[in-house]
């Protein structure tokens, strides 16, 4: 094997791609061969780093040194400054890595200091498409001493020891539900991966498999040997062409290894796995519907019981889990029920990744100990609100989920604590919100995603959702009543109660927890016929400040309908009955004359 002195890690997850990082490794191994050093320096493509605020990004080994924000221009003073010459480009260095003339090593940084990754654990370190790569950080070792030392049972009770629940979003006991799979007699059994992850603003499970798809195959095959399954399926949306790719490359590179197949380490255990693609329906992270889709059939739920661990794909004993409760097994087997369960709270055990977005300064992937506070992953992790902003809410669980406010910033971040406030953990989106957030209209968005996406096979949520929906967009735009705040709120617990599967149940969950926390809003769009946050665009209004107006008339030859009037030298007037509310006026102004009321 060629020695090398020097190691560049550039991420390859989907983040980085979509900003060149694709065109940053070509030149990097263009200015490597010019200089003479491509047999010194070796370029690794790797998965997420989970900084996806900072990309493209770049880490430099032996020193660690952290580039962010580089570009393909940026490359040839990369290469012949600090590889050829060992002098650092400071100027490309993440800041909060800089400490005097001191490089901080990255577990020293606020973003990952309290960060704990063990399903992240290979991403941003290893090739995904390299298998020999994950096998050199322990990758197989967990399968063949589960085959060799372990029985079926004992693995079962060791994922049950260890207190592992699902991280899909109804946090399950996992080795709970392996062992009634196990339980079901039959002479054919299935393991699926929920891989759909439709959450507006999740990306966990897309980054896992980007990252360490080995990891997935390896737990995946693990299940199939407590349960007495010889066959898994990879349920992926084709939106993730990323992923697709290097699963398939990694499932490839399994078989040639014969650690997928027959006879696997030697023992008569045979596994195989394939790849099933998505349409992208939300009501296929369902795991019912997501099953009868596998079986080429339209995604829809089917009322339970029976449960899939009893009757599943193709009826028969099926254990189906996300990506990100697969990528924590390996790491159970090689370390131990203990270990795992040493992390997180009593009932909540081990860590939790999370998609940080929205009004945050360090959007990104995450990975906490389960009790983490949101307060700790908004302002320390996460590095606060932008511009100065304050916080307002987060929402986790995506649209199944419901809003945190400001007041309960202290809550600690484990699947009971989050039910009691309204929330729930869901897949692991967590979206920040600030000040200039209306709740009323948050809710709305994420009840349109619900209605766009019911399969529409159940009446309450087919038809519920949608008299939901007219409620809300009847408040945000100024014709709501009293009256239909307590409708929609008695609608809810009918939806609730009522519905099918999961979506339907959980889709009333942000009308209900914004109502719980932000009444007064409601109240405010309904009574006073405002929004205060200046979002709902009906009750909204532009108005031109006339101590700021210089009377200069841009703003008058910029709107498209003719609803602004004056005389030149003097402030001009907005016509309201004419405003469309395009905002063409306010973000014209060169004196700030004009504001959103």
């Amino acid at each position: 094997m060629d020695m090398v002195r020097a190691h560049v890690l550039c991420c390859g997850g989907t983040g980085c791609t979509s900003s060149g990082c694709e065109a940053i490794i070509k030149e990097m191994e263009t200015q490597l061969a010019a200089n003479g050093l491509e047999k010194e320096i070796k370029v690794i493509k790797t998965g997420c780093f989970g900084l996806c605020a900072l990309g493209p990004v770049m880490i430099v080994y032996p020193e660690g040194c952290f580039y962010s924000r580089v570009q393909a221009e940026d490359v040839k003073e990369i290469v012949e400054e600090h590889l050829l010459k060992g002098r650092i480009v400071k100027r490309l260095l993440y800041k909060e890595t800089i400490e005097e003339d001191k490089i901080k090593s990255l577990n020293e940084v606020d973003f990952y200091k309290k960060q704990k990754r063990i399903a992240l654990r290979n991403c941003g370190v290893i090739d995904p498409e390299n298998i020999d790569e994950y096998i050199a950080f322990d990758g197989y070792k967990a399968l063949g001493k589960c085959l060799t030392e372990l029985s079926p049972t004992d693995v079962i009770e060791e994922i049950k020891k260890s207190g592992l629940r699902g991280r899909g979003g109804g946090g399950f006991p996992t080795g709970l539900k392996w062992q009634f799979a196990a339980a079901s007699q039959n002479e054919k059994k299935y393991v699926c991966c929920n891989a759909d992850e439709g959450d507006p603003g999740a990306f966990m499970d897309r980054s896992i498999l980007e990252g360490d798809p080995h990891a997935v195959i390896e737990a995946m095959a693990i299940a199939g040997y407590a349960i007495g399954a010889d066959q898994g399926y990879v349920y992926i949306r084709a939106e993730y062409p990323i992923a697709v790719k290097r699963l398939q490359i990694a499932i490839d590179q399994a078989k040639e290894y014969g650690l997928l197949g027959k006879g696997i380490f030697g023992t008569d255990f045979n596994f195989d796995l394939e790849i099933r693609l998505g349409a992208g329906a939300f009501v296929c992270g369902e795991e019912t519907a997501l099953m009868t889709s596998i079986e080429g059939k339209r995604g829809e739920p089917r009322p339970r019981p029976p449960f899939p661990a009893v009757k599943g794909l193709w009826e028969k004993p099926t254990i189906l889990n996300n990506v990100e409760t697969y990528a924590n097994i390996p790491q159970i087997i090689n370390n131990g029920a203990d270990w795992f369960g040493s992390m997180g709270t009593e009932k909540s055990k081990g860590t939790k990744v999370f998609a940080l977005g929205g009004k945050i300064n360090n959007t990104g992937l995450v990975e906490i100990p389960m009790g983490t506070t949101l307060r700790e992953i908004v302002e320390e992790i996460g590095g606060g609100i932008p511009n100065g902003k304050k916080f307002k809410a987060a929402q986790t669980g995506g649209p199944s989920g419901g809003c945190i406010p400001a007041h309960l910033m202290d809550t600690p971040i484990d699947y009971d604590s989050l039910i009691a406030i309204g929330s729930m953990m869901g897949s692991g989106g967590l979206i920040v919100m600030d000040e200039d957030n209306c709740m009323v209209d948050i809710a709305k968005f994420f009840l349109e995603f619900t209605v766009d996406e019911s399969c529409g096979k159940c009446t309450p949520c087919r038809i519920g959702t949608r008299r939901l929906l007219e409620l809300l967009t009847k408040i945000t735009e100024g014709k709501g009543t009293m009256e239909d705040i307590d409708k929609m709120e008695e609608l809810c617990y009918s939806i609730k109660e009522s519905s099918l599967c999961g979506l339907g149940q959980t889709a009333p969950n942000p009308v209900l927890s914004t109502l719980r926390y932000f009444r007064d809003e409601y109240e405010a769009h309904v009574r006073d016929k405002v929004c205060p946050a200046g979002v709902c665009k009906a009750l909204s209004k532009y108005m031109i400040d006339p101590e700021k107006c210089k009377g200069c008339s841009l703003c008058a030859r910029q709107c498209p309908v003719g609803a602004i009037s004056g005389e030149v030298r003097s402030p001009f007037v907005i016509a309201q009955d004419k405003c469309i509310k395009c905002g063409a006026c306010m973000s014209g102004c060169k004196f700030g004359a004009i504001y959103k009321k």
